[in-house]
């Protein structure tokens, strides 16, 4: 089976799903932003008291209100979130993650389960993941920070 096929045929399980930071709806952008930099991802998920999402934050949301000239860190993040974000089910077929991407301009997906719990973040990272492990041969995959070079001379 090739790519393509599997595209199509394989589900959003099967990738390497991040773990979702999920704040309240109360939480504020300082909070946010500090769980975003210490998890080294670019979103959070806002959810509610029964668990299911009502939000997504970003880090281009972040830029956006820098552009504007301050960046209100008291404020609850309800009050900056987009209510219309980004998602597939962890039943979908991968394909469904590259349109949803293209469709909604984005780099990062939530990923919900059949009740509507989050389970997981995917996007670029997690479909290049796939495409480098469905091509390992073809692909040469370096982990984010390590040396581009060989360290030590290979050969005779």
């Amino acid at each position: 089976m090739g790519l393509q096929e599997n595209f199509q045929k394989e589900t959003v399980e099967k990738l390497d799903l991040r773990e979702a930071i999920k704040v309240s709806p109360k939480s504020t952008l300082r909070n946010a932003i500090a769980l975003m930099r210490e998890n080294k991802i670019g979103c959070v998920v806002v959810v509610g008291g029964d668990g299911i999402p009502v939000g997504f934050f970003t880090e281009s949301m972040v830029v956006e209100l820098l552009s504007h000239g301050s960046l209100p860190l008291a404020d609850p993040i309800i009050e900056h979130m987009s209510q219309r974000f980004p998602w597939v089910r962890n039943s979908d077929p991968v394909a469904d993650v590259v349109g949803a991407m293209e469709l909604k301009n984005t780099r990062l997906l939530c990923v919900l389960d059949s009740d509507d719990q989050v389970v997981g973040i995917t996007g670029q990272r997690g479909v290049m993941e796939y495409v480098a492990e469905h091509f390992p041969g073809q692909v040469m995959v370096q982990r984010v920070g390590q040396s581009p070079f060989l360290s030590d001379r290979e050969g005779a």
